[in-house]
């Protein structure tokens, strides 16, 4: 089910909200798991029978870990859970790779070795994996409990706001949310906001300028206008969708009761790589800092280590993304940005240069294109367009699918690009109708703003709602990690 879907929007979410809000509040974790268990099967149901497996292998194998913490029984359990873990996400996501890349070496197919299946990779299998995970690592480190209940660690896991794209989740931030939370009607409206505004950035912005994107890159050889423009068309895509799906999924949160971390922190306005990653999917960002780069000694080695640490360390973040080269690549195109900014000491002297932000939004760009590319060659078909290879315009008829609505919300999304930060600063924290509501701030608002903040939400969700009828089904681009 999406989020961005009339059967979620006049289906599911008020029959959810109502039967939480029916069911007594030492309950609710009841209707929590039950609906975001509806919610995963409305995709297929017979995966659920994996989610399900996952959570209950992850409970019972981090209850002996905190029986037997500091022990070297302690210390096999949590490989246990380590492996079993990563046994799930690298049999679905990466075994139909690692068959084709061998069969490709041989000169061959899957085929050709005797291989005829092909497997189905879960939707949103990345993100509860990645959750189990961390709760394993934090309940070895004590940083987590393993006192709660069966149900309300199943819907921790399964917590439908965020199970198919984030952000991904800590046990350890949530737990004491699980035992008591806040349910008001101001929480409620100001979470009912935020979902509005980032279904607004999804529908009304990302879909929009997805048209010139795809064209880009299905385009052969394309010319450099062309090029230039689905991949700029991409970079506000990308973001669009997923920091929309983020909003969403936060705004859902506090209609619950619960108050998730940030994702996005406006990062197209970073002057480095390294501010990027401080802004740009935050949660993930923080759980390969926590769980790997700092279990691989972090910067605690030496220089050298500490280069080679985060080259591995995005290079596993590019896998986690997707089984495709592309995603290795990308990986190493940022691990090595990473790297060299800490050896020139980049990020600390950035902000004295006025072309530090163009540059990192070029470096961005740049990786985007492999990010969005089915393989590599289409990555470099539109690397030589954009150097002009293929002349200006290549194909003038291709530029005839070109809508005047794509190129113009394309502008609009790069207006909103520069004014979110803005308007986040003068209407403050925690306000329902920033573009972009962060933190749990109090900034006062005077009656009239807060009209015009409320009008404005009130027009995007009904703008929403209206461009939803008209338009095809449109997955979120996260949906495929």
């Amino acid at each position: 089910m999406v989020f961005s879907s009339e059967s979620f929007l006049f289906l599911f979410l008020p029959v959810f909200l109502g039967i939480y809000y029916l069911t007594p509040v030492r309950f609710r974790s009841y209707p929590i798991l039950l609906g975001s268990y509806v919610f995963y099967a409305w995709w297929r149901v017979d995966f659920l029978g994996l989610l399900f497996l996952t959570t209950l292998f992850a409970y019972v194998v981090g209850q002996k870990i905190a029986k037997h913490r500091g022990t070297q029984k302690g210390k096999a359990y949590l490989t246990l859970g380590v492996v079993g873990c990563l046994g799930v996400l690298g049999v679905f996501k990466y075994l139909n790779f690692f068959i084709d890349s061998f069969a490709a070496l041989l000169g061959t197919d899957p085929a050709g070795l005797g291989v005829h299946w092909h497997l189905i990779l879960p939707i949103g299998i990345s993100f509860y994996v990645f959750q189990a995970l961390s709760y394993l690592i934090d309940v070895h480190r004590g940083d987590a409990t393993a006192d709660a209940s069966f149900i309300d660690f199943a819907a921790f896991i399964a917590l439908f706001p965020q199970l198919i794209a984030g952000p991904i989740l800590r046990y350890k931030d949530l737990e004491d949310q699980f035992r008591e939370r806040e349910h008001s009607a101001e929480l409620f409206c100001d979470g009912l906001a935020r979902f509005l505004i980032g279904l607004g950035k999804k529908v009304i912005l990302a879909d929009a300028v997805a048209p010139l994107a795809d064209l880009a890159f299905a385009t052969e050889n394309p010319g450099m206008a062309l090029a230039w423009a689905g991949a700029m068309a991409y970079m506000l895509q990308l973001y669009f969708d997923f920091s929309g799906y983020s909003d969403m999924a936060i705004g859902l949160g506090k209609m619950m009761g619960f108050r998730f971390l940030e994702n996005f922190r406006f990062p197209y306005i970073s002057r480095s790589i390294t501010e990027f990653w401080r802004r740009w999917h935050i949660s993930l960002s923080n759980w390969l800092r926590d769980y790997l780069y700092i279990s691989l000694g972090g910067n605690r080695k030496g220089p050298g280590r500490t280069y080679v640490n985060l080259m591995m360390v995005m290079v596993l973040g590019g896998l986690w993304h997707g089984a495709n080269w592309t995603f290795v690549l990308w990986g190493f195109w940022h691990g090595g940005l990473l790297a060299a900014e800490r050896y020139l000491g980049w990020d600390r002297k950035a902000s004295s240069y006025w072309f530090a932000l163009p540059l990192t939004l070029f470096f961005v760009l740049i990786g985007w294109i492999m990010f969005r590319a089915a393989y590599v060659g289409e990555a470099f078909e539109i690397y030589a367009g954009m150097i002009g290879m293929n002349g200006f315009i290549g194909d003038p008829t291709v530029w005839l699918s070109v809508t005047r609505e794509s190129l113009t919300l394309a502008v609009v999304a790069a207006g909103v690009v520069f004014i979110e930060p803005r308007l986040h600063a003068a209407f403050g924290e925690g306000q329902s109708g920033g573009l972009q509501v962060q933190g749990d701030g109090t900034a006062a608002v005077n009656p009239a703003m807060q009209l015009l903040l409320t009008s404005t939400v009130l027009i995007i969700g009904a703008m929403t709602v209206l461009k939803l009828a008209e338009q095809s089904f449109s997955p979120f681009l996260y949906f495929q990690f």
